[in-house]
């Protein structure tokens, strides 16, 4: 704090304003404060979200509802952004440092799942839902964004705020058209935040991470009676199905770290028709860029080798792809202090309950719900997993990947085991506690410009010293906003009577009737 006689020495305005701002730690109790002043919000928006149960490229009405409460707490909303009609960017302030917010919030196929249930129940039956937890994320980044915009109007707190959805994540198939678009420009740092069962920071490349290019495959030959006349077609499933083959033999004699693996999505039309069009689906996972465009090289070689063989033609689209991910050691080691100085939920024996008792449904062990947040520790060595396109934002600014605690340990991941919490008070605290480490965080940077600094230094001479970011999509490769048309034109309806009210039910729980817990 300025002494008395520090502040008789500045201007008059000047001084006015070091007076009436108060230090940096009654500014995080005032936010942590405001945060939990707004725990009914962030249930609403997790339940919210939750009903909608939305897949990727067609999440209408969780961006117009979020855009519409956006907007009602003054923030500036940009919508259709990058060629996605479900993409937005949310924005208040002009000045510096700015600060960009990111999270999902698109859903899983096959996973609709009664919330705190703890045996497969779905809402509607083969429909999408919240396997993931994506409805839970825009809680987090949303109340924060509202706190902190009250805070630095209330203060005199220079900078400004920047939201994103992350649009089709579990395709792997936007953010590097965003990169494209030119949306990220200007930010300072990314602070971004993913559903965990944990409560944490990272830095460096996660031991389980991969990136990958998303590519279709198809093959087009000549129609013909398959009893009649099969001497006169050119079969485009038989050039799918020795393509396939002939990645799998190649795959004994590729590095363990890769993941490779693929989809039919288009086999033909009936049996008694040779197939003139079919299509597969491949995903192609490495630890680096160049051994990526390495693996894509080799099966583009593949499938121009079985259309030879077959007689058909071949043509493949892009549809995707992802950095692997590489987090920011300052801004870790900045959030992992103010995630200790939250500290884990409170869990109640309801909580812990519907948690073993989906444990043992799924025939896993039956810890509970964590109860200590994760320590801030180095990079393991990578491996080789999954995938996540806030890769390709990690590798042109300083950017964190928050693990907020609204989940379940134990679980399968990509199923509907993983909705069973996600609208639950489980759910909730994790939210509003990951809420209010974004606060913490976003404080620290707002008010030490040298933090801003630090992550950049990091940014420039540790990550990108030896690697530079170049895309894995071209200039012609556009966003495949046609995946999942036809699945929520036929379940959107269906969902639609289950979506939450919260005008006439208190939690979603209430309106389904659920007792909370429910188990065997």
């Amino acid at each position: 704090m300025l002494s008395r006689r520090s502040l008789l020495a500045l201007p008059l305005s000047t001084a006015l304003v070091k007076a009436q701002q108060p230090d940096l730690e009654a500014l995080k109790k005032e936010g942590l404060a405001a945060v939990d002043r707004r725990q009914t919000m962030v249930q609403q928006m997790v339940d919210q979200i939750f009903s909608f149960a939305e897949l990727g490229f067609h999440e209408y009405e969780t961006s117009k509802y979020l855009t519409a409460l956006l907007e009602k707490n003054g923030f500036t909303v940009e919508r259709g952004v990058a060629g996605m009609p479900t993409a937005w960017v949310a924005t208040w302030g002009t000045g510096k440092p700015a600060i960009g917010f990111i999270t999902d919030i698109d859903c899983i196929p096959r996973a609709s799942q009664k919330p705190g249930v703890a045996y497969h129940a779905p809402i509607v039956e083969e429909a999408p839902g919240h396997g993931e937890g994506h409805n839970s994320g825009m809680a987090v980044n949303v109340v924060a964004a509202i706190v902190l915009k009250e805070l630095m109007q209330k203060h005199g707190i220079k900078g400004s705020l920047k939201i994103y959805p992350g649009v089709a994540e579990e395709l792997v198939a936007t953010k590097a058209f965003m990169v494209r678009a030119g949306l990220f420009k200007g930010l300072d740092i990314m602070l971004g935040v993913h559903v965990g069962n944990e409560f944490g920071s990272s830095y460096g490349q996660p031991a389980s991470n991969s990136g990958l290019v998303s590519v279709m495959y198809t093959f087009k030959g000549q129609a013909a009676h398959s009893a009649g006349a099969p001497w006169r077609g050119k079969s485009a499933l038989d050039a799918v199905e020795l393509m396939n083959m002939a990645w799998n033999m190649r795959r004994e004699h590729m590095r363990t770290e890769q993941r490779s693996h693929y989809v039919i999505t288009n086999g033909g039309d009936q049996p008694n028709v040779v197939p003139s069009e079919a299509t597969v689906w491949y995903y192609f996972r490495e630890l680096d860029y160049k051994r990526i465009t390495e693996m894509f090289e080799a099966a583009n070689t593949i499938a121009n080798a079985a259309a030879t063989m077959t007689g058909t033609t071949v043509g493949w689209k892009v549809v995707g792809s992802a950095w692997p991910n590489h987090f920011n050691k300052v801004i870790a080691e900045v959030q992992s202090k103010n995630i200790a100085l939250v500290g884990m939920p409170t869990w109640t024996d309801a909580d812990q309950t519907l948690a073993k008792a989906l444990q043992k449904e799924l025939s896993q062990k039956q810890d509970g719900l964590k109860t200590k947040v994760e320590e801030l520790s180095a990079p393991k060595e990578s491996r080789g997993g999954g995938s996540d396109d806030v890769g390709d934002i990690s590798w042109i600014m300083p950017m964190t990947y928050m693990r907020y605690p609204a989940n379940i340990p134990n679980l399968p991941g990509h199923h509907w085991a993983n909705a069973v919490a996600m609208a639950t008070p489980i759910a909730h605290k994790g939210s509003t506690a990951g809420a209010k480490a974004q606060v913490l965080t976003a404080l620290d940077f707002l008010t030490q410009p040298k933090l801003t600094e630090e992550a950049w230094k990091y940014f420039n001479e540790v990550q990108t010293k030896d690697q530079k970011y170049q895309p894995l999509i071209s200039s012609n490769d556009q966003p495949a906003t046609f995946l999942n048309k036809e699945k929520m034109e036929r379940f959107a309806p269906l969902l639609k009577p289950y979506y939450y009210n919260p005008a006439k039910y208190k939690t979603y729980l209430e309106q389904l009737g659920i007792q909370y817990p429910t188990v065997r």
